[in-house]
């Protein structure tokens, strides 16, 4: 017997990660598009070969770097025009494998490169081979493992350098020394940002102030310690960010920058900063304009200065984003600044999303997410990327178990946030393709949010990026898919969108090395397979190749447990498709998935463990399965199972439940010692723990060896318990099943062979457990049967008397239990036992298998009907010694027969007249 298993829970994960050296914070670049750009316009022929030279340099400068490559290779002249060297001002490389060896490739091409974007130490370390010697911005993220010696390599190439920015990670490794170099190498300096740094002493900034008199911007973030005096003496400082150091002396700093005679704007969001310091400063700087001081806990209000502008609190009188800003720029009059607004409020947002905490709540309900919507719509790139990646974190409360804020994910929805992420996610620019997706992807964890983006078209917008060779884009697109389909509404959407297609070959595409999207695309196809149809197209794109080869090949347990699991969902449809026999079909399929019980990850097992469950009901998968070793596997995960999650614990007894239909691996199953465990999870208080294990023991105690072990391992007080105490109908059902083959006789007899005294004392211990077992056998079937209607059917025989006591005694579950002919066989002879319990019990299950309904009811009719149960059945109904009980199940059984008779007949078919 087993039961025929639903497909697997659909589950969504992962939301978002904080800044870690492989999962980016991809900020990038790009204006909003209008979806007047976007709509396809009917266009006539056009002979491509015939356009001009400027419109061909307009149409590369639009492409990325992959597609301008390609795009170049079509003839000789667009192989000329691709290497003009006005293609080749900037680059962002965050995408890519920046390494020696491409920088020495694309060399040839950066003489006259102005502007690079890269990520990590292995992209800066290759800069310097650019040999890009007019270079005059460099912008970096995930720094955090640059030291001084790269950092001030880099300084030393560049010297027309006049901006480097690195952040938002932190720089742990640079010091004040690598400070010193860049002042002494790039004179040219006007921007200098750096985030992290543990101390930024007097040298370093003096050494700024006399080697780099251009020097206007200047952001100190997030760092230790920073000498206050000493910025006080950049005579030719305008814009300065001191954020979230807290180690500030305000009374120091108010002091010395007071004098600096050209100090526009200053970032102190995240310090401790108070109105004192505020106040001199606005007072005594004739040339201050602005102080941006976001989440400073000790500016407890906000104070007015005639024509100056404070940045701190927002209340519920404060107009919106846009007016904001509109009146922001009324009062400076000066877009330089207000283009540094801009930067250092969306850099705040972000480290304050990222912080996570309860308190800043309402700040984000009422206006940190109008801020993020209306940064996103901003004149700089890499304004509108940070406040995506804001936007995609300040929703998330748990990245670990993707949990959300409902209500700040709803708010970003009433203020159109899924209308222009959708906007920004069609942009021609990756970086911004990347955020956006990724702030849908968190988005859509919140079922109201994920219907607002099906419905404006956020389906096909992500199956549309899942196909792109960027793979932050691709990665971000998944796992945005991933979420959408744990609705059932957007399952065949996604399909239909071509996300299925998109999914696999993102799993051939990078099968290496880039484990995010391997766990998301893989995770999003378990979710898609839990839908038949959906399973259907899986297993047509490959997905059933693809799924196997990571399970077999990949080593990164996120994207093991998610194989695992779209494996399992893949060949949870039982007859309705073939995948079940596909999957055991596919080559190192069963036996990889043997190997990842063995795991040392939990989640991989159970997915490992769950996908057997499901595989092992076709029969040679469930041979094959045993022939790999899935019987001792299965049996030593049960045994080491045992303070594991309840997940885990079920299906470890369920694909022992599994391969115990077959009864060589029954035998194989008791032989290994997997009876005691599944006795202890016999005794879980989880429901589907139990109820599970109960199944198990019912297949093993078919084999009076096993049987006999049952009741040797204490398992006769377990079974008694569930049979007595269970919530579950289906758990007591099979226990007392299982109670019923262990004491109908055979076990005795394979008990009696031994020696004589050793066979007494069994059959003590026997009887004994026996008598316990029937006691609870017949108070179970008790449990069903309401006094007047089994006494109005012990007078009247008709139909409509026999429907209302099946409709009493019926277990709904029951009907998913598939028995084999001995099984059925087995209930059968067991109507002529000796014990009128057993009879009626044996009655009972007899009519649980057969109602009609039940999704294998017709199976068990036809081996009666083949066998000539009938016979028995009649004979049964109408004896003497017939327990009441017993003779009414079986006058159901027979009407449930004939029904079933007629249902075949009716269809044309031959059957065993009755």
């Amino acid at each position: 017997m087993y039961p025929s298993r639903g497909s697997g829970q659909d589950m969504s994960r992962r939301v978002r990660q904080r800044v870690e050296e492989n999962k980016v914070v991809s900020p990038s670049c790009c204006s909003v598009i209008g979806y007047e750009d976007l709509a396809p316009k009917p266009q006539h022929y056009v002979d491509w070969t015939s356009l001009s030279y400027d419109t061909v340099l307009l149409l590369f400068t639009r492409l990325n770097y992959r597609d301008r490559a390609s795009l170049a290779s079509t003839c000789r002249t667009w192989r000329s025009l691709g290497a003009s060297s006005c293609l080749w001002t900037s680059l962002d490389l965050r995408p890519h494998k920046f390494d020696l060896s491409m920088a020495s490739s694309l060399s040839t091409r950066c003489a006259n490169l102005h502007k690079v974007r890269f990520r990590g130490l292995d992209s800066a370390d290759a800069i310097v081979n650019l040999r890009a010697r007019n270079l005059r911005e460099i912008s970096g993220d995930y720094c955090r493992k640059i030291t001084d010696a790269t950092l001030s390599m880099i300084a030393a190439r560049h010297e027309a350098l006049e901006s480097l920015q690195l952040g938002p990670d932190f720089c742990e490794r640079i010091t004040s020394d690598a400070v010193k170099v860049i002042a002494f190498c790039c004179p040219k300096l006007r921007k200098l940002r750096l985030s992290g740094m543990r101390d930024v002493n007097s040298e370093a900034i003096e050494s700024l102030s006399k080697h780099c008199p251009q020097l206007s911007d200047v952001g100190f973030l997030d760092c230790l310690n920073i000498n206050e005096e000493a910025l006080g003496k950049v005579a030719s400082l305008r814009y300065l960010s001191v954020a979230g150091t807290i180690s500030m002396n305000w009374r120091v700093a108010a002091e010395s920058w007071e004098k600096l005679p050209r100090l526009t704007a200053l970032d102190a969001s995240r310090t401790s900063v108070d109105h004192v310091a505020v106040s001199r400063l606005f007072k005594s700087s004739q040339s201050l304009r602005v102080v941006c001081a976001l989440n400073c806990p000790l500016l407890e209000h906000d104070v007015n200065f005639k024509g100056k502008l404070l940045i701190a609190k927002f209340d519920d009188n404060s107009k919106t984003p846009n007016d904001i800003f509109s009146h922001w720029r009324d009062l400076i009059s000066n877009d330089e600044t207000m283009r540094w607004i801009e930067w250092i409020i969306s850099h705040s947002l972000l480290r304050m999303a990222e912080s996570n905490s309860q308190a800043l709540n309402n700040f984000w309900l009422n206006h940190g997410a109008k801020l993020l919507l209306r940064l996103m719509q901003s004149s700089q790139e890499d304004v509108q990327e940070r406040a995506a990646t804001g936007l995609a974190t300040f929703i998330v409360v748990d990245d670990e178990n993707a949990s959300i804020d409902c209500g700040r994910a709803e708010a970003v929805m009433r203020d159109g946030g899924i209308r222009l992420l959708l906007t920004l996610a069609k942009s021609w620019r990756e970086g911004l393709q990347s955020e956006a997706a990724k702030a849908i992807a968190n988005l859509s964890v919140n079922a109201n949010v994920a219907k607002a983006v099906a419905e404006e078209g956020g389906i096909d917008v992500l199956a549309g990026l899942a196909k792109s060779m960027n793979r932050l884009v691709a990665e971000e697109a998944a796992g945005g898919l991933w979420n959408l389909s744990v609705g059932e509404e957007h399952k065949n959407e996604i399909a239909k969108a071509g996300g299925v297609n998109a999914l696999v070959k993102l799993i051939f595409r990078w099968p290496n090395g880039c484990d995010g999207v391997l766990e998301r695309a893989a995770g999003a196809l378990a979710n898609l397979a839990a839908d038949d149809k959906c399973s259907t197209e899986v297993a047509k794109a490959g997905g059933v190749h693809a799924l196997v080869m990571l399970a077999r090949n990949c080593k990164y347990e996120g994207a093991q447990e998610q194989a695992a699991r779209a494996l399992a969902n893949l060949a949870a449809h039982g007859d309705s498709n073939n995948n079940n026999a596909a999957v055991g079909q596919e080559a190192g399929a069963l036996e990889a998935l043997v190997q990842l019980t063995k795991s040392p990850h939990e989640g991989v097992q159970q997915e490992a463990a769950g996908a057997l469950w499901n595989l092992s009901f076709d029969d040679k998968n469930r041979e094959s399965i045993a022939a790999f070793g899935g019987v001792e596997a299965l049996v030593a995960l049960a045994k080491s199972c045992s303070d594991a999650s309840t997940g885990l614990q079920e299906r470890a007894a369920g694909a022992l439940w599994g391969l115990s239909v077959s009864e060589a691996n029954s035998i194989a199953i008791g032989q290994e010692g997997g009876i005691s465990p599944l006795i202890a999870l016999a005794g879980s208080e989880a429901e589907d723990v139990h109820e599970t294990a109960a199944g198990a023991l019912w297949n093993l105690a078919f084999n009076p060896g096993n049987a006999l072990r049952i009741v040797a391992e204490g398992g006769v007080t377990a079974l008694v318990h569930l049979c007595s105490s269970s919530v579950s109908k289906m758990a007591r059902f099979m226990a007392a099943l299982a109670l019923a083959y262990m004491f109908d006789g055979r076990m005795d007899e394979y008990a009696m062979i031994g020696t004589s005294s050793e066979s007494a004392s069994k059959s003590v211990s026997l009887a004994g457990a026996r008598i316990k077992a029937l006691k609870h056998i017949e108070s179970f079937v008790t449990t069903f049967m309401e006094p007047q209607v089994f006494a109005a059917a012990a007078l009247s025989s008709a139909p409509s008397m026999l429907a209302q006591v099946s409709e009493k005694v019926r277990i709904p579950e029951a009907g998913h239990l598939r028995c084999s002919g001995s099984e059925i066989g087995r209930f059968v002879t067991m109507l002529r036992n000796p014990s009128p319990i057993l009879k009626a019990c044996a009655a009972f299950a007899l009519v649980q298998f057969t109602i009609p309904g039940g999704r294998h009811a017709m199976h068990h009719a036809s081996l009666m009907q083949n066998a000539g149960e009938a016979r028995i059945l009649r004979s049964a109904a109408a004896a003497a010694n017939m327990p009441r009980e017993a003779k009414i199940f079986a006058k159901i059984v027979l009407r449930n027969l004939e029904h079933h008779h007629q249902a075949e007949c009716s269809k044309g078919k031959k059957s065993v007249i009755l």
